[in-house]
């Protein structure tokens, strides 16, 4: 983890990841300026490294100001930017009211060089509005990064499965006071991905397990290149958030998306996908754009502890599958394999039963 790599001072965040393999090296790049944002890069060899041009980046026309050397070595690149937070609430009547958004672009964001730890590989990007504090008076938004260098699970819920090429980015909306009863949030996602790549929306539903307890239905946000059946990137997470500081299964919340849409017209206003991909919307890259629901009929929990974190997990290749765990079938091959077992031995002592006779009296030849 380097955080603003040849750059001293921390008036704005740039946390460059880098993981090198013997043939391939991926890079993260996290940033504020502007909205938050992610550049995810994959490369052949393992040297490949991130350069920055700071005068540029900081200036109004930052094109070209962050780049890869070599610069053919480039084989994927990508950019997730998270542009707003909308809120509405359903109790003010049929279609409910919509509050004006929280543009992040316009946010004002503490140092991540506070709360970055190189050995747990985790850094929080946190922020309010710079204009008006208002609802943000004791409150914050925040995204939480987290690399990793092995494939395993998290510790907490969602208790997300993920691999050495992936990491996790997790939304946290706490103590900000809502503007209406039963309120609901709403996180705007837009994706930049070059020509030739196209996305899809999945959704998959498996039987429920101890990892997720009541979650069955998963998402995926896949790349895939048009000539090529696997999987460039991806964005993957579990249908539910969490209310609660210490997630349990009671404090879950509803999570939907409400569908992938074309916005080529678009550009993020983030100054890092400006600066690696430059302004050429439609004839270098395309832009998407994912709106993420939170709360269900009747308002979410929001409103009991004023807290919501929502964990997402991004990276390169095919999305981590989760299979039956340990618990799961061990379940299965009692419950199936006990009934199998009694209905064996049953037939068997019918069997044996029927072939022995049962007589007091001597057989007369």
């Amino acid at each position: 983890m380097q955080y603003n790599p040849g750059w001293n001072g921390s008036a704005v965040n740039l946390l460059h990841v880098r993981a090198a393999g013997p043939g391939d090296t991926l890079h993260y790049v996290w940033s504020s300026i502007g909205a938050p944002a992610v550049l995810l890069v994959a490369t052949r060899g393992g040297s490949s490294s991130l350069r920055v041009d700071w005068d540029r980046l900081l200036s109004p026309a930052p094109q070209g100001a962050v780049w890869i050397e070599p610069p053919g070595s480039v084989l994927y690149s990508a950019a997730v930017v998270f542009t707003k937070v909308l809120e509405f609430s359903e109790a003010a009547g049929p279609g409910g009211l919509f509050y004006p958004p929280y543009d992040l672009s316009s946010f004002s964001w503490d140092s991540v060089n506070r709360t970055l730890n190189r050995t747990a590989l985790t850094a929080a990007f946190t922020g309010s509005p710079a204009a008006d504090p208002g609802t943000f008076a004791n409150g914050s938004l925040g995204f939480r990064v987290t690399a990793y260098e092995a494939g395993g699970r998290d510790g907490s819920l969602p208790r997300l499965l993920h691999t050495a090429n992936s990491s996790k980015v997790e939304f946290v909306l706490a103590g900000v006071a809502p503007r209406g009863n039963d309120s609901r949030f709403v996180l705007e996602v837009a994706t930049v991905e070059e020509l030739g790549v196209e996305q899809e929306l999945r959704s998959g539903v498996s039987i429920d397990d101890e990892y997720t307890p009541t979650v069955f239905e998963t998402l995926s946000l896949v790349a895939s290149a048009r000539n090529r059946s696997s999987p460039l990137s991806f964005l993957h997470w579990k249908a539910t958030a969490y209310g609660s500081r210490s997630p349990r299964r009671q404090d879950g919340i509803e999570c939907h998306p409400q569908g992938l849409r074309a916005a080529n017209g678009t550009l993020p206003p983030s100054g890092l996908v400006r600066a690696f991909f430059g302004d050429g919307v439609g004839s270098n890259f395309t832009v998407s754009g994912l709106n993420v629901s939170f709360g269900g009929d009747g308002g979410s929990r929001y409103q009991e502890q004023r807290y919501l974190s929502w964990s997402v997990l991004l990276g390169f290749g095919q999305p981590p599958q989760d299979t039956f765990s340990p618990l799961v079938i061990s379940i299965m091959a009692v419950a199936l394999g006990t009934p199998l077992l009694l209905l064996l031995v049953g037939t068997g002592v019918v069997l044996c039963a029927q072939r022995r006779r049962y007589s007091e009296y001597e057989p007369i030849n």
